[in-house]
């Protein structure tokens, strides 16, 4: 299984994903503390796989740079670039010159288990990984006989099952020659679900494969639940860095080397804080927090459910619950982030203009990078604040505030 190779699309940007995906591609946005790409290539690892290609081009150098050619990872990374977004097929593609005989693919922004991993890699025909979920309509929908594949409709208002395609897949070369028959579709793209249908309809249907775990992320706030979901999975505390004498750190908590948790703080897990940071005095870490490195949670700061990327700072009586900050950030004074309406109803959010639902009762801001805000600000629940905003003194924010942004 070894031999074989696995690729990783990574090219895309993930529009639904902004502010957050304006300085990084989706697949290296952090959860529980490593990019979703590091994951997946950590699961592929642990099924066996060693030899992997990632085709790149948002923001590529972000790639690049973390992973290198993979030997920190003990495995062989090779990349190609994907010059144009064109689609998965056209991605797919681009590596024909590349594998020989069978290979996987992985999507670089869906985590699956190591054991689903496995599962493909033993496919000996063309197979697709599918599962049930409660929204097929968000993504493509296909229709089986016994096992196999004979059917995919993309995004479909009234879908005719509630299983969809994963975005995983055992190819043999018949692919690209499906590839090369497929024309653009409405999203002027060549996508890799008609080439798929072209393979059905010449070859006769593919293998479905279940994949019993998944986990994508497609809006901003859904980095909560998916954090969360990773950070239950924390079999026992590492305390890498110093905890004074007078802090308390109760579950299964990992700290990073260099990090100091001082006098007064008390850290419940699943939490996990990277490296560089300083922590307290008499900071209050709630659990499913995940904390980046060279970050300063100061006094009387309480942060809850939360993802809080790299260099940022919420040093003196700040509230931060069920939130995604960004990098480089840096909370004023007495800066609190409401996370829960009055009248405890789901939280609807203003975002690329359209109001959405989130099926969530709690829910604070979406930050994007280089925000400051002065002291005494307030964040209603559900706020997206885009990169680079500056938020006054005493200042009351709401609804979506654009990159570049002042409210005063």
């Amino acid at each position: 299984m070894s031999s074989m190779k696995t690729v990783i699309l990574a090219a895309g940007q993930g529009k639904r994903l902004k502010p957050l995906t304006e300085t990084k591609p989706k697949v290296m946005l952090p959860i529980a503390n490593m990019p979703i790409l590091e994951h997946v290539l950590l699961n592929a690892k642990s099924a066996g796989m060693k030899d992997f290609v990632f085709v790149v081009s948002y923001h590529k150098e972000t790639v690049t740079d973390y992973f290198k050619d993979g030997k920190d990872w003990n495995v062989n990374i090779e990349y190609v670039t994907q010059n144009r977004p064109l689609g998965t097929a056209h991605a797919i593609g681009s590596i024909e010159n590349i594998v020989s005989n069978r290979f996987i693919v992985l999507s670089g922004d869906t985590i699956v288990s190591t054991k689903d991993i496995r599962k493909i890699a033993k496919a000996k025909k063309t197979t697709m990984g599918t599962k049930e979920v409660d929204n097929p309509w968000e993504y493509g929908v296909v229709e089986l006989q016994k096992d196999n594949v004979v059917k995919i409709h993309e995004k479909i208002k009234e879908p005719p099952t509630n299983l969809i395609n994963t975005g995983i897949y055992c190819f043999d070369q018949t692919i690209f020659k499906a590839i090369n028959k497929t024309q653009k579709s409405k999203r002027f793209e060549f996508e890799i679900t008609d080439s798929l249908e072209w393979l059905i309809k010449n070859n006769g249907p593919l293998k479905s494969q279940h994949i019993e775990e998944c986990i994508d992320v497609s809006r901003p706030w859904e980095l909560l639940s998916a954090n969360a979901f990773l950070l239950d999975k924390i079999a026992k505390s590492k305390i890498n860095g110093e905890v004074e004498s007078r802090a308390t750190v109760h579950g299964n908590v990992i700290v990073g080397k260099n990090t100091k948790i001082l006098n007064g703080t008390y850290i419940e897990g699943p939490v996990v804080i990277g490296e560089n940071c300083k922590i307290g005095p008499n900071a209050y870490i709630r659990p499913n927090t995940s904390i980046g490195n060279n970050c300063h949670i100061g006094a009387a700061t309480e942060i809850k459910n939360s993802v809080i990327m790299d260099n940022s700072n919420m040093p003196h009586h700040n509230y931060i619950g069920d939130s995604v900050i960004g990098q480089n950030c840096n909370l004023g004074s007495g800066t609190k982030i409401a996370n829960l309406r009055l009248d405890k109803k789901n939280i609807t959010v203003s975002f690329q203009g359209e109001k959405i639902n989130t099926g969530m009762r709690k829910l604070g801001a979406i930050i994007g990078d280089n925000v400051q805000t002065g002291i005494n600000a307030t964040i209603n629940a559900g706020t997206i604040i885009g990169n680079n905003v500056f938020i006054g003194p005493g200042a009351i924010v709401q609804g979506e505030i654009a990159d570049n942004g002042k409210v005063l």
